[in-house]
């Protein structure tokens, strides 16, 4: 124990030279811009960064794009809160009761919340990171196709049952909804095309980003004109405090702690993501809070527990990554590529080529974590700002940033019209009371779920049975059946008579 506190202070010295903390600063600035950004991405801004550091030091390239990753989805929340498009996916999650405060007058208070969450999420991930990293990514070898078709399958029931406002049904309608969407186009184990409608641009299937943000921005800017008297964010609580108050963080110290727990270990299945993070301790908070009516309408438990998950994820998915080569997320998918550029080879041999790599790895997530903590602190009256634009002003430009997102991710002009269609849907299914969430949520994992359902289903010529008897896969089933079940109007009565004592919360 005494050598690893010994390492981990060797690596503090070696970043936190002038030029190094310069690194972090204007890398984690740059994340934040492009989180915040509907349409940019933690992966599109990895990626585009890589490209500009093979010319730097190794250590400041890595540095460089773990500052950037751990900003970008940070930055996320920032639009989530304030517009209700959230920046990045995984902040979909954070808009549930991060937009209802804002429109409370509360953005300010909102965003020092999801500061808090994101920094401790981010600390409670390298915890684990140091101390656990082998022996928990040798769990993550045990997941097969068995495994990841419920793990998909139990994001998108567990997102409906959260976002439906008691209307589980059209939570699960959304989330199919999705999952339709997500099998257009060439699927992925024989590239064959389906579901096209003879469109060709359709062949390539439906981007999630265009998909986004048109249900999440242009359906906003839909709903705004049709109000006719607008919705003006109350001015006199818009100099609310951004500092958490210790005595609210206190209160959500076990929600914080599990959260993180949560995150990290969502993070270390590959290819899941900071998005199920953040819903995975979503649900787990609200399945225990006490104050679950406040969930979805501006619940502070709600939030921290979506920006403190999403954030865990960061750490947590760099621990397959660095040990396996295994990417937990898409970001860190782009990480491992630029390892090797940068002469460092991820998997099982680095604790032996590169023995103190992984506290360099923990430093760095540390100095990005602490750069967001203070970046987000002082930055939220310039972010808060933004609210006291009329919305006649703001909506135009929030149009733009929908429009300019999607073109340039593809320079595809029928990106944009996706958008617009996807707009024009969610502007309905809302009026519908149908939640969003699900709905980005089944085309996230749809490719996820088709590809391992075939692929388990080939493997085993057809036999369902080990999708039930393979010990993790029944155990993902069993939740499902249960998530599933306790949604249901019998079950929640009888749940209600045994747990009986949250009926009355007014």
């Amino acid at each position: 124990m005494m050598a690893s506190f010994d390492l981990f202070f060797n690596e503090f010295a070696t970043f936190t030279t002038p030029t190094m903390l310069f690194h972090v600063v204007w890398a984690t600035l740059l994340g934040i811009f492009v989180g915040s950004l509907p349409g940019l991405t933690a992966t599109m801004g990895v990626a585009l960064l890589t490209s500009l550091t093979y010319g730097m030091e190794r250590d400041a390239a890595i540095l460089v794009l773990i500052c950037m990753y751990v900003g970008a989805i940070y930055g996320g929340s920032r639009s989530a809160i304030l517009l209700n498009i959230p920046g990045t996916p995984a902040s979909a999650a954070t808009a549930l009761d991060g937009y209802p405060l804002a429109r409370e007058g509360k953005a300010a208070y909102a965003m020092g919340l999801a500061t808090m969450g994101s920094a401790l999420g981010t600390i409670a991930g390298i915890v684990l990171l140091v101390l656990i990293a082998p022996p928990l990514a040798s769990v993550a070898l045990k997941f097969g196709s068995f495994e990841f078709f419920w793990l998909a399958l139990f994001g998108i029931v567990i997102s409906g049952q959260l976002t439906a406002e008691g209307k589980v049904l059209k939570g699960y309608i959304a989330g199919l909804l999705g999952l339709a969407v997500a099998m257009i186009g060439s699927e992925g184990i024989h590239a064959v095309v389906r579901f096209n409608l003879g469109v060709q641009d359709l062949n390539g299937g439906i981007g999630l980003i265009p998909a986004m943000v048109g249900v999440f921005g242009f359906a906003e800017v839909l709903t705004a004109m049709s109000n006719k008297d607008g919705f003006v964010v109350p001015t006199k609580k818009n100099r609310d405090r951004t500092i958490p108050r210790l005595v609210d963080l206190m209160k959500y110290r076990v929600t914080i702690i599990r959260s993180g727990i949560i995150g990290t270990l969502v993070g270390i299945i590959p290819g899941v993501g900071e998005d199920i993070g953040a819903w995975a301790s979503y649900a787990a908070a609200r399945s225990r809070s006490k104050e679950k009516h406040l969930f979805g309408k501006g619940s502070h438990e709600g939030l921290i527990a979506a920006e403190t998950g999403n954030s865990a994820v960061v750490p947590g998915s760099l621990i397959p990554a660095i040990t396996l080569a295994i990417p937990g997320s898409a970001p860190s998918a782009v990480l491992i590529a630029a390892l090797f550029i940068h002469g460092i080879r991820p998997g099982p041999m680095i604790m032996i080529e590169q023995p103190t790599f992984i506290y360099s790895i923990a430093m760095m997530l540390l100095l990005a974590t602490l750069a967001i903590l203070v970046f987000g602190l002082t930055l939220t009256p310039l972010f808060v700002s933004v609210l006291r634009v009329p919305n006649g002003f703001l909506m135009p430009i929030i149009f733009t940033l929908c429009v300019i997102g999607p073109y340039a991710i593809s320079q595809r002009l029928f990106d944009v019209w996706v958008m617009v269609f996807f707009g024009i849907v969610g502007f309905l299914l809302r009026k519908m009371k149908y939640p969003m969430p699900p709905l980005v949520l089944g085309i996230i994992l749809g490719d996820l779920l088709d590809k391992s359902l075939r692929r388990g289903l080939i493997l085993t010529d057809g036999d369902m049975t080990p999708f039930f008897t393979r010990p993790i896969s029944a155990f993902f089933a069993l939740l499902v059946i249960l998530s599933i079940l306790s949604g249901t109007p019998l079950v929640k009565r009888l749940l209600g008579r045994l747990f009986g004592g949250n009926k009355h919360h007014d």
